[in-house]
């Protein structure tokens, strides 16, 4: 089973998105599973992964949706003559974890250094979503910047990451998250107008960045995630249950409470219609009005 799992990591790890997932993946599933054999994948033993593993219904889920990719992928290759079912647990369900305004502001003030009691008496200190402008240490804006591109393009976190300045168009307004690869891993990124909002903040920050180079970066480099220096942006300001997924949702939310068409929000997020309506419908304020008013 090791073997199965090394092949899948070397051979397809570097065609996604963040090959280092499924390398984080491989590393649980090889510990449990070494010395088995394909043959030993069943129900019980995929539930005793579970158990043993001892992460949340849906990291195990995605750890073990990379075993079945293995799996398939060696079966396709000729390597097992036949692949086995992989039995995940439930899909759990989705967070309803948002933003209001205030938290957003909030968060891009952890991001610049702020603590909890400075944000107290940010209104009276006039620091508001141009708070970055502020003189802080160059190395210090990219989260910030990441802030504001996630929650105005609601962009999955390493679509952002993975931005460079050459699909941000400044003179026609236009964001191209897909990028000209054509690359099928990224068909569920979007090509969007810039949002207002959003448009002088990349403005300044095209300023500091190189034509190819990439637009959240640290020292003029990619950076591998920034998971870390998010959570202790969430700290500083007493922000709990904050991911950077968060403004993901909190976009598509906001959306939903500015009354957005159900299509064209679905559209500018590269999400289906249906998870849209069935995740983040109910906030939208005529939310089965029509079935309540019809109840009179």
């Amino acid at each position: 089973m090791t073997d199965v799992l090394a092949d899948y990591a070397e051979e397809q790890g570097s065609r996604t998105a963040a090959p280092w997932r499924i390398a984080y993946a491989v590393v649980g599933l090889a510990t449990f599973w070494e010395g088995r054999t394909v043959a030993e994948v069943t129900r019980q033993t995929c539930e005793a992964y579970g158990k043993k593993r001892g992460r949340s219904a849906g990291t195990t889920r995605r750890e073990l949706g990379v075993l079945r990719a293995a799996i398939n992928h060696a079966h396709r290759e000729g390597r097992i003559t036949r692949p086995v079912a992989v039995h995940l647990p439930e899909r759990p369900e989705p967070r309803e974890r948002w933003l209001t305004r205030s938290e957003a502001a909030r968060l891009i003030a952890g991001a610049l250094g702020f603590t909890f009691a400075e944000c107290c008496d940010l209104r009276s200190r006039k620091v508001k979503w141009a708070l970055w402008d502020r003189e802080v240490a160059p190395a210090r804006l990219h989260l910030p910047l990441f802030i504001l591109n996630g929650l105005y393009t609601g962009a999955r976190k390493e679509a952002i990451l993975s931005l460079r300045w050459s699909q941000v168009n400044l003179t026609s307004n236009r964001i191209d998250f897909k990028g000209d690869s054509g690359d099928q891993k990224k068909k569920r990124r979007a090509r969007i107008p810039i949002p207002t909002k959003l448009l002088p903040h990349l403005r300044r920050a095209r300023l500091r960045g190189v034509e190819l180079g990439f637009v959240i970066n640290e020292n003029g480099l990619k950076l591998r995630d920034i998971k870390r220096a998010f959570a202790s942006a969430c700290r500083r300001v007493g922000l709990k249950d904050v991911t950077p997924h968060t403004l993901r949702h909190t976009c598509a939310t906001w959306l939903m409470q500015r009354r957005v068409p159900i299509w064209e929000a679905a559209g500018f997020l590269a999400m289906s219609e249906e998870t849209l309506q069935r995740v983040y419908g109910h906030h939208h304020p005529d939310y089965l009005k029509s079935a309540a008013e019809a109840l009179r």
